[in-house]
């Protein structure tokens, strides 16, 4: 038997914080040798952060990453186990995003990534070249400082493996692995047996099972170890790096780590019997016959033996079950683990939510106490880096730490319900009921007089008085009136987040969360700067389908029965009087309905759909209990709003990234915000289309995520090219 331990890693390093980044990754190489492994694996880019984004472009970022090598060289970290760092490398005018394998001080080689991740949130190409000599290593002259301090002038460069006496170990990183054609292939028939992905991969709803797919698929039928390693928390931007690294044998999990936790370090160590690598594929009669025939891949020599004989002390990781989180459960801890980072990163002293009693800002609220049970339950299990930032936020003295996560929400969340004579006494009520259960320090105040006092000054200047739709006034004047409430409240709430610290005797300033979720950005349903504009949104990617679902296990599993009076109303945004025969419902206002924009949301971004593509889909889709004329004026609908109110998403509040049809402008949703909203061309596409099949029903059931709505007020027939306007308020209490 050759025994071979290895150690892999979630690391929540910070984007360009070289000193955090340094210090965990000593701290990481440390418990590695502490478990006796003898291979130590890193994520991507690790030294520097994956998420610089343009700091990449910059000289410093490089130079303090060969700063940062130089120093873990210098010591005894890499004395007896291989370990492999992420880092940029330039290479005459080429910058490169390479893994750094380094063994006793000194660097075997530096692999530069071939394949880069260029989509979706992505954008490697803009910072970085693909490696594109696979044929062979190539010499790399070290920087002058380093080739001083390790007396090394040169390192192999390029696409290749390490080939130790007793096995061969190779890096594939992050993105290489999903390919076509992916680099482990070729790798693995010319002998290759350990494999090294180091990543950058960033939660998404729903996602890791592709992603540990990939790892049982690039082992099964070809035999091997994959480690893969991932940053783990939030890095300076939008994204939460979801852990999980782990470790697979032959197409079975043998070792796995979190997906979300507040660790700074966690390491997942593996033992494995390369003998069964061997004896794998010498069982596949296709994978000897490809080898015989292989495509050489270069190598280094390197005259070390990594493996241990037999020994009975030393026991094999055996196959475990996969471990994964409910969508419920991700929502809960991957925005409540960003939500920890950002704040005990920002220098912020704590949280204010404008909280509506409404299923978004009750959402919000619940996430925020999420994460606060998380905290105490670290701190119980004794992370003391955990306790030591509770500390400071928390303003703790005298040897005291949070120890209830009621108390702990008390002293870092303010939550506000802001009502107007709009609002009803029930979401007032559930509001207070929920903000009791987590324990905010809550707070009600009415706008009344502000809002006022804004009219009069307005009829002053005019000498004239808007109404609202119900007791006679236009379009124009009741949209007016809910948008006047609603940034009322934007404003109030970050007065309140930095003079009710002061108030209250403590440092600091509070950070604003927004809670307006995917669909109403992709709708525009939203006030521009309302609440809607806050700091941080921890649910602005996450559609209202989810959130409800969440509501109802968040009730349960994190003991705010509250939730599910509020899940079980229907979304209103209390922005118009109340009257006996006239409730203000959400979907009414938005001419659609919430599952209908998920739908619409998934078809535009996901399956790439301008609006003819979208109108075939949904005729065979909603066919059954719709005519063509009837799907036609829905798919025009839609874009007409989502076209009017694009420009909105150029000041969306920065939201935690969950969902792959997020319309945020800012990163990952790359589209012009001014639009001809009548859309000539392609709506006259559509109504010829419509004119073919008029009459006709497609023999299809009805979707279950779709809800016939009766016609609007505002046809789509013969629209105009709308300004965009600031319309179509969202509950901002």
């Amino acid at each position: 038997m050759r025994l071979l331990k290895v150690a892999t890693c979630n690391l929540n390093q910070w984007s360009m914080d070289f000193d955090c980044n340094l210090k965990n990754i000593k701290e990481s190489i440390s418990k590695a040798k502490e478990s006796g492994a003898v291979i130590r694996l890193g994520p991507e880019l690790e030294i520097t952060g994956y998420g610089c984004e343009d700091h990449f472009l910059e000289l410093d970022t490089v130079n303090h990453s060969w700063e940062c090598l130089k120093d873990v060289l210098l010591g005894d970290w890499t004395d007896g186990i291989l370990c492999s760092f992420g880092m940029p490398v330039l290479k005459g005018s080429e910058r490169y995003n390479c893994q750094v394998l380094c063994l006793n001080r000194k660097i075997v080689m530096i692999r530069p990534k071939m394949w880069l991740a260029n989509d979706g949130n992505y954008r490697e190409l803009r910072w970085f070249t693909a490696w594109k000599q696979k044929d062979q290593l190539v010499d790399f002259q070290l920087p002058n400082e380093i080739s001083e301090a390790l007396s090394q002038k040169s390192v192999p460069f390029g696409y290749g493996f390490i080939q130790f006496l007793d096995t061969a170990v190779a890096a594939e990183i992050c993105e290489e692995l999903f390919t076509p054609i992916p680099v482990h292939a070729d790798l693995a028939l010319n002998g290759v047996e350990v494999f090294m992905n180091a990543s950058g991969s960033h939660h998404q709803l729903r996602k890791l099972d592709n992603r540990i797919r990939a790892f049982i698929s690039a082992t099964h039928t070809r035999g091997g170890v994959y480690m893969y390693s991932n940053q783990q928390g939030c890095d300076g931007g939008r994204l939460y790096f979801d852990g999980c690294s782990c470790v697979v044998v032959n197409g079975d999990m043998i070792a796995q780590g979190s997906q979300f936790s507040l660790k700074d370090v966690e390491v997942v160590v593996a033992q494995v019997d390369l003998d069964a690598i061997a004896s794998l594929r010498g069982s596949i009669s296709s994978f000897q016959e490809q080898a015989s025939c292989k495509t050489r891949v270069s190598s280094v020599a390197v005259p070390y033996s990594l493996c241990q004989p037999f020994n009975l002390k030393l026991p094999l990781s055996s196959p475990l079950k996969i471990s994964y989180h409910s969508p419920e459960e991700e929502i809960a801890f991957g925005p409540g683990c960003w939500l920890w980072d950002y704040l005990r990163r920002s220098g912020a002293s704590g949280f204010l939510l404008p909280l509506s009693g409404g299923a978004d800002s009750s959402s919000v609220a619940a996430i925020v106490g999420c994460m606060c049970q998380l905290v105490v339950k670290e701190i119980a299990n004794g992370d003391e880096q955990v306790k030591a930032d509770a500390i400071r936020i928390g303003h703790y003295t005298n040897g005291q730490f949070p120890t209830d996560s009621k108390e702990f929400a008390k002293r870092i969340f303010y939550t506000v319900f802001m009502g107007s004579e709009n609002s009803s006494e029930e979401t007032k009520t559930l509001a207070k009921k929920l903000a009791d259960e987590i324990g905010s320090w809550h707070l009600d105040v009415s706008i009344d007089s502000v809002v006022s006092a804004f009219l009069s000054l307005f009829q002053t200047l005019t000498g004239k008085q808007p109404r609202y739709k119900m007791d006679g006034g236009s379009n124009v004047e009741n949209l007016g009136l809910q948008n006047i409430q609603a940034r009322i409240r934007m404003v109030l709430a970050f007065m309140l987040a930095s003079l009710l610290p002061w108030v209250h005797s403590k440092p600091g300033f509070y950070l604003v969360l927004g809670s307006s979720n995917v669909d109403e950005g992709l709708r525009g349903y939203l006030t521009k700067y309302d609440c809607s504009s806050a700091d941080i949104n921890p649910i602005g990617s996450i559609c209202k389908q989810d959130l409800r679902t969440f509501l109802r296990w968040a009730a349960i599993h994190l003991g705010y029965s509250s939730l599910a009076e509020i899940e079980a109303a229907p979304p209103t945004a209390e922005l118009e009087p109340i009257r006996s025969n006239y409730s203000q419902l959400d979907e009414v206002d938005m001419g659609m309905t919430y599952e209908e924009l998920s739908v619409y949301g998934r078809l535009r971004k996901i399956f790439r759909c301008g609006p003819l593509s979208m109108f075939k889909n949904l005729c065979y889709r909603w066919g059954g209990s719709l005519t063509p004329s009837e799907v036609a004026d829905k798919v025009k609908y839609f874009f007409k709003y989502y076209s009017i109110n694009r420009h909105k998403m150029t000041v969306l509040t920065p939201s935690y990234h969950a969902e792959s049809y997020s319309p945020d402008d800012n990163r990952f949703d790359l589209r012009q915000f001014l639009y001809n909203a009548r859309w000539p061309y392609q709506f006259r596409k559509i109504d010829e289309l419509v004119n073919e099949l008029d009459g006709q029903k497609v023999p299809f059931k009805e979707s279950s995520d779709h809800e016939k709505k009766g016609s609007t007020s505002d046809g789509v027939g013969g629209m105009g090219v709308v300004a965009a306007g600031s319309g179509n308020p969202k509950a901002g209490h």
